[in-house]
């Protein structure tokens, strides 16, 4: 029984925060764990999960309805790995449902304004060692 919805997943990561987004043909809704993209808190980093759509175009989405699932991380980790799965999402569904060459272009417009909408971040969080306060630093030395 194959169902005819032309549905694609992607994801988004920054440090520990996991973003899923699940992209399918419909008005341009796009949902962060239920709830609409303009109540994403906090306030200040709402402006970074509207790039995607800013950049790639209202047009662009106006086809397709997201919904996005996060956990883990900070607030602001959080928000990066939301922007990063949405953008991933619209070129996955592009490229698989509408055509390569479209896909091709909103890609290369995302990665023309920020490289990290659609590369993850490898960077991570060394662990603490023993003999100091965190990962490399150590406690001063004292002859007396």
């Amino acid at each position: 029984m194959a169902s005819s919805v032309k549905a694609v997943q992607t994801f988004g990561k920054k440090k520990t925060a996991t973003a899923v987004a699940h992209a399918k043909e419909g008005r341009g809704i796009i949902r962060v764990n239920g709830s609409p993209i303009q109540l994403v808190k906090p306030e200040i980093l709402r402006l970074k999960v509207y790039e995607p759509v800013l950049v790639a175009g209202e047009d662009a989405f106006s086809a397709v309805d997201i919904r996005v699932r996060v956990k883990g991380g900070g607030h602001t980790s959080q928000v990066y790995a939301i922007r990063q799965a949405i953008a991933k999402a619209l070129i996955a569904y592009y490229a698989k449902y509408v055509d390569a060459f479209s896909a091709m272009e909103l890609k290369k417009k995302l990665v023309a304004y920020d490289r990290a909408l659609l590369i993850a971040d490898p960077r991570r969080a060394e662990p603490k060692k023993f003999g100091g306060h965190g990962a490399r630093a150590r406690r001063q030395k004292s002859y007396r």
